[in-house]
C-alpha cells in the first residue's frame, strides 16, 4: 500500500511538472507590443523607433509594477486614448500627415528570440500600434513580463515551485 501511495504521488508530481513546463511557454503568459511603421521609407522607419521610445517611456510607470498579465493589460487599456493622442500629436508636430491606431487585441507573432528567451510563434495578446498604413517593417517586444519596459532583469518563476511553496507553507 505504501509503494502504491508513493507511486501515485510521484505520478502526480510528474504530471504537474509536465503541465508547468508546457504552460511556461504558453502564449497567454505574455503581453506583447507591436509598432507597425507606415512604410519602409527611411523617415517612416525612423519615426517608428521614436514612437516606440515615446510609448515605452509613457507606459512604463503604468505597467512596471504589474504582477500579472491581466494587471498589465488593464493598465494599458486605460491608457489607450492617451497613447493615441500622444502619438498623433507627435506625428503632427513632426510634419507627418498620417495618424496612428492603438488597440489591445490578439495577434499572431512569429517565433522571436530575446536573449535567453524564445517565444514560439502563435497568437498573443498585444498592444498594436499602427502608424499610417502600417505596411512597413515592424518593431515588437514584450510588455509583460517587462522585457522592454524595464531596465531590470526579468525573473521567471516556476509554477511547480510556487505550487509546492503554497502547499508546504
Amino acid at each position: 500500500m505504501k509503494k502504491l501511495c508513493i507511486s501515485f504521488l510521484l505520478g502526480i508530481i510528474i504530471l504537474l511538472m509536465a503541465f508547468a513546463v508546457s504552460c511556461s511557454a504558453c502564449e497567454t503568459e505574455y503581453l506583447r507590443i507591436h509598432v507597425r511603421a507606415n512604410s519602409n521609407r527611411a523617415c517612416d522607419q525612423e519615426i517608428k523607433y521614436q514612437i516606440k521610445d515615446i510609448v515605452v517611456e509613457y507606459l512604463t510607470p503604468y505597467v512596471k509594477n504589474a504582477t500579472s498579465k491581466a494587471q498589465a493589460m488593464a493598465a494599458i487599456n486605460e491608457q489607450i486614448p492617451a497613447v493615441n493622442r500622444l502619438i498623433d500629436g507627435f506625428l503632427a508636430k513632426n510634419g507627418y500627415k498620417y495618424g496612428a491606431k492603438v488597440e489591445l487585441k490578439q495577434e499572431f507573432f512569429p517565433t522571436r528570440v530575446y536573449d535567453d528567451l524564445t517565444l514560439n510563434s502563435g497568437v498573443y495578446d498585444a498592444l498594436i500600434i499602427t502608424l499610417g498604413e502600417g505596411v512597413g517593417d515592424n518593431w515588437w517586444c514584450v510588455v509583460y513580463p517587462p522585457l522592454c519596459f524595464s531596465g531590470e532583469k526579468v525573473e521567471y518563476r516556476s509554477v511547480v515551485l510556487e505550487f509546492f511553496k503554497r502547499i508546504f507553507n
